[in-house]
Order: C-alpha cells, then sequence, then structure tokens
C-alpha cells in the first residue's frame, strides 16, 4: 500500500511540479507589479525619477521560479542545464545560494579530480561516460563569447585497480558490467602489470583492471569556474548567503488503503545575508537541495524525516559530512609520466601532480577511523600510519618521499549506499536532491545536473535513468550496492 502511495507522488504530472510560484504569478508578472508600484511611489515625491531609498545589490531577488541551495560544481551544473534545457529562452529565473564565496571549505575544489568509468552500478558508469564526453567537449559546452577557451588541464592516463585474491572475482565482474556499458576496461595479470608498470611490486596482487580510456584526472577548480562563468551568461544568479528556513504549506492525502499522508510545497526560501542579521525571503516554486556535505541539515530545514519512525515522513536524508585527507609528496624517483590513478587493494591510492615528480594520494578511514567532521584540520599521523606502508610496499620508490602539504575536505557521505541521491522528494514535493555522492560527485556532476534538469523540466529521467537514486530507497530499504567507492 505504501508502495502504492509513493508511485502515486512520484507520478504526479509536471503541472504538479510547475514553475509557477503559489500566488500563480510568473517572472514577468512579478517585474510588472514591481514597476507600477515603483511608479506610484514616484508620483507622491518631489524630484525625477526613481530612485531606491537605500542599497540592496547584495540581496537576492525576492522572487526565483528555481532557488538552488549550495554553488559548488554540483549546484551549478544543475542551473547550466536548467538555462540549457529551458524553453523558450529565457523562461526560468534561476537563483544559486552559496554560503562560502571563496570556495575555501568545498568539497569540490579540495578533491583529487578524478574521473572513472569503473564503478560496479551500471548508472554510475553511465553518469561517468556522459561527463568525460561533456569534458572532452568542454568548450562545446561552457564557451563564452569574447572569453579565453577553458582549459581544465585533462591528463588522460587513466585508472588501475588492484585486487587481491579476495576481491579479484568482483574486480573481474565489475569489468564484465563496465564492457557492457561501453566502457574499455581491461584485465591485466600480476605478470602483464609488472611489465606495463615495472614500477609496480605485485606481490599480493592476483588481477587488476586498467582503464584505457575516458579516465584520468582534472583541475577542479577549473571545472567550477567554467561553469560558474557560463551560469552567469545565460542570466543565472547569484547570492552569497546562507538558506536558514522554508515556509510551505501542506495538504493531506488519503491513500487508497486508508494511510493519511502529509504532502508538503515550499512557497519561500530565507536566505541569510552573509556577515549581516538580514535575511531576504525567496518566493519560488522549485528547491534544489545540492548543499553537498551540509545537504542533510538542509532537508531537515524543510521537515524531511520530521515523522513518525520507519514511516515515509519519517525516514531522513541519510548524508552527512565525512572528513577525507589528501596528501601531496615528492619523490624523485617515482613513476614517470605515464602513471595512472593507482588504487591499491588496501584502499590507499595515488596519482602524479604535475610535472616535478610531486603526487597526491590518500585513503578512507575505516568506520572506528571516521575522524571528527568539526574541522578541517589535517592528522599526519594517519598518513604514516595508514597511507605510507601500503602505497611504499606497493611502489617501492615511495620508500624515500618527502611529505610536502595536506588538507581536508569533505565528502557528501550517504551512510545508507554511498550513492547519489538524485530527483525529488516524494513527500516536499517541489524539493529536488543533487547529492550524496561519497566522493565522485564532481567527476558526476554534469551528468547529475542535466538529469535533475530534466526531472525539473519534463517530470522524467531522459538521457540516463537514475531511479535506482531516487530518495524513496532509503524507506523501502532498497540499497544501490556500489563495490567501487574509494
Amino acid at each position: 500500500m505504501l508502495r502504492r502511495s509513493l508511485q502515486l507522488a512520484l507520478g504526479r504530472d509536471v503541472l504538479g511540479r510547475g514553475l509557477g510560484t503559489h500566488r500563480g504569478g510568473s517572472t514577468l508578472d512579478w517585474n510588472g507589479k514591481m514597476s507600477e508600484i515603483k511608479k506610484k511611489i514616484q508620483s507622491f515625491l518631489p524630484g525625477g525619477a526613481w530612485t531606491q531609498l537605500h542599497d540592496t545589490s547584495y540581496l537576492p531577488p525576492e522572487h526565483s521560479d528555481v532557488v538552488i541551495v549550495g554553488g559548488g560544481v554540483m549546484g551549478l551544473s544543475v542551473a547550466y542545464w536548467l538555462k540549457r534545457l529551458e524553453k523558450p529562452r529565457g523562461a526560468i529565473r534561476v537563483l544559486v545560494v552559496e554560503r562560502d564565496h571563496t570556495y575555501s571549505q568545498a568539497s569540490t575544489v579540495l578533491s583529487v579530480g578524478g574521473i572513472r568509468q569503473q564503478f560496479s552500478v551500471p548508472e554510475n558508469i553511465q553518469l561517468s561516460l556522459f561527463s568525460f564526453d561533456f569534458l572532452r567537449n568542454i568548450n562545446e559546452y561552457l564557451a563564452v563569447v569574447d572569453d579565453p577557451p577553458l582549459d581544465i588541464q585533462f591528463n588522460p592516463s587513466g585508472y588501475l585497480l588492484l585486487a587481491s585474491e579476495k576481491g579479484a572475482a568482483v574486480l573481474e565482474s565489475n569489468v564484465r558490467v563496465q564492457r557492457q556499458e561501453g566502457a574499455k576496461v581491461c584485465l591485466m595479470s600480476p605478470e602483464q602489470l609488472r611489465n606495463k608498470f615495472p614500477w609496480i611490486n605485485p606481490e599480493g596482487v592476483a588481477l587488476a583492471s586498467y582503464g584505457m580510456e575516458h579516465e584520468g584526472w582534472f583541475d577542479p577548480w577549473s571545472l567550477l569556474q567554467g561553469l560558474r562563468r557560463k551560469a552567469q551568461s545565460m542570466g543565472v544568479l547569484f547570492c552569497q548567503g546562507e538558506v536558514t528556513r522554508f515556509v510551505s504549506s501542506s495538504s493531506h492525502v488519503e491513500t487508497p488503503s486508508g494511510e493519511e499522508v502529509t504532502l508538503k510545497r515550499v512557497h519561500e526560501v530565507h536566505v541569510k545575508i552573509d556577515h549581516s542579521l538580514e535575511y531576504q525571503p525567496v518566493e519560488c516554486a522549485i528547491v534544489i537541495n545540492a548543499a553537498g556535505a551540509w545537504s542533510g541539515q538542509i532537508a531537515e530545514l524543510a521537515g524531511v524525516g520530521k515523522g513518525p519512525p520507519g514511516t515515509l515522513q519519517g525516514t531522513k536524508l541519510p548524508v552527512e559530512p565525512r572528513k577525507r585527507y589528501v596528501y601531496l609528496w615528492n619523490c624523485p624517483q617515482g613513476p614517470g609520466l605515464e602513471t595512472p590513478f593507482v588504487i591499491d587493494a588496501s584502499g590507499a591510492y595515488f596519482r602524479r601532480e604535475g610535472l616535478g615528480n610531486n603526487y597526491l594520494g590518500g585513503c578512507s578511514p575505516t568506520e572506528e577511523e571516521e575522524p571528527d567532521p568539526e574541522n578541517l584540520e589535517v592528522d599526519h599521523e594517519f598518513f604514516q600510519d595508514k597511507v605510507w606502508p601500503p602505497l611504499a610496499q606497493r611502489v617501492p620508490a615511495f620508500e624515500s618521499l618527502k611529505v610536502r602539504s595536506a588538507w581536508a575536505g569533505y565528502y557528501d557521505y550517504n551512510t545508507f549506499d554511498q550513492n547519489g541521491v538524485v530527483g525529488p522528494h516524494p513527500l516536499v514535493v517541489n524539493m529536488y536532491f543533487a547529492t550524496g555522492f561519497s566522493g565522485h560527485g564532481l567527476q558526476q556532476a554534469p551528468a547529475v545536473g542535466r538529469a535533475v534538469a530534466e526531472m525539473v523540466l519534463h517530470g522524467n529521467f531522459q538521457t540516463i535513468n537514475l531511479r535506482p537514486f531516487l530518495f524513496n530507497r532509503f524507506h523501502l530499504g532498497e540499497k544501490v550496492q556500489e563495490h567501487n567507492i574509494i
């Protein structure tokens, strides 16, 4: 019975989730009303033309068809695709709200910038294949008139995944799925591994998989700036501030089984202005939750998860911040320019950084080792104890490495199944998600942005079917089991 109610909630037509506000007006209507109000005020004032009584240019607009919470690469991708796919041009007013305009703590710019097709879930493979095509042809998508071409410094050196005897069967099965989805990945024996990459010690490796094309790494900051620049040129509005409240209305629907379900619709987003006590209510029709590691908190503000345990209404968005360390080291005798992005069977990983024998790497901690996410301080002992030993065993030259610097960033970690949450909430009917990718959001952002825009504009996924990533799976207990989470 509840499954039927979920289907009903998801099956509402596009008009049910449409871009009209609860007052029924459009952006043009709104601007027209404001113009009339200004003229009336002017008629009562001495002197000439209308002038604002005080500067409000730093405030967000009072109305936007779509409000995107989070201005990282995921939120920017959604904004870009909404404007690219809108018909007619200029039909949708889009506002992006980002609290950290420096992006100093953004997951996007603190990542290592990898992109791969070596996943085990078909949808993840499809997302990355689409995103690679986007990156390869990036100036066809993100070029701005009179601006220089965008260079994301893509390095097509591929990914190399190593498996022990215990993990070999899973690796082989994953490669079979990858090939079915069109990814070009080869399997390598320990002997083949040594011949192709003589700097690797293959001891303990039973099987390896190597991405022969469409894999590598790029500069995350360049992609973020390119998306932001293009979105601005398309008319997307930006605001530095923090979303602190949603104003919504509720209605009660009875399912065929007699169970009562409460549906909510957000009408206003309250944005607190940075370094100020002021806030601006923004009337809207659609809210996109692309707040990354903090998207769980944003969902709670909208009432997600506030209901009896075990019910859909009581199901929370299971996304929280998890801190991950990235270390930069130098090793004069280290692997050369042909070095792929290596993921060891231990979970430790590394790649080259530039031309000067520098390398980036790290390792995800176990559940018991999870660091406190309250700050971005780096634990250097974690490198000494957990990262360096397996890497030095795998690459003997790393015995003499010297760590130059390190930083920490956040994963938007989905504690349920470590996969993305994409599409509408079944009860907060005009809130859509683009979050929870647990470390692979950057590489999949171009595809996810399009998927969310398609759902908003057309009511369904059109390019890639991402129904397995809908919110409902948390309540139904249907995990999307991805074996290649790093």
